[in-house]
């Protein structure tokens, strides 16, 4: 008898919060949408120009790392073309130079990718601001009550991520 009691007490507690999500489903007028975050910061012309400017302020540093990069080769090619005929002192030299040259190599390298990152995710974060103003006023306008950003899946006809790369081509640059 106790068991029957329980088991009922442990029914009635599962049970209310189904009954409770079912009194708050979504109306049958609801309107929901739906915006790709990927597309938007491949496609749209903001998240373009914020990719091209990271482009342009990392191209000296990028070919600075090419050409340590260069330069290391040469020398290990050296090393490994003339160690036979090298001194010991020579080798040695050459060994150490080319040890402290690709210890700079890696640090610049990881320095470089560090500096790439936190530029990267500052410059899509304005863009991810700017999507989400645009969304917001998409939202508004057109009277939608939820929308999602990267979901599993969702239905082409509830996609607007078009409309919210149109709205942000159209936008003036933002001043920064």
């Amino acid at each position: 008898m106790m068991q029957a009691k329980t088991l009922l007490l442990l029914a009635a507690a599962l049970a209310a919060p189904a009954g409770a999500a079912l009194a708050q489903a979504p109306s049958p007028g609801s309107k929901f949408g739906f915006v790709n975050t990927e597309r938007i910061l491949r496609d749209a012309v903001p998240a373009q120009r914020a990719q091209k400017k990271i482009e342009a302020e990392f191209q000296k540093r990028d070919q600075e790392l090419a050409r340590l990069a260069d330069q290391l080769k040469r020398l290990q090619d050296e090393l490994e073309k003339n160690a036979v005929t090298m001194s010991e002192s020579q080798r040695r030299t050459k060994e150490r130079d080319f040890g402290e040259l690709n210890r700079d190599f890696q640090r610049k390298q990881r320095e470089f990718r560090e500096d790439l990152n936190q530029r990267r995710n500052e410059e899509l974060a304005q863009v991810v601001e700017q999507a989400n103003r645009v969304i917001r006023q998409i939202a508004e306008q057109e009277k939608y009550d939820i929308i999602f950003q990267d979901a599993v899946f969702a239905s082409p006809r509830i996609d607007i991520t078009d409309k919210v790369i149109k709205a942000l081509d159209a936008a003036k640059p933002s001043a920064k």
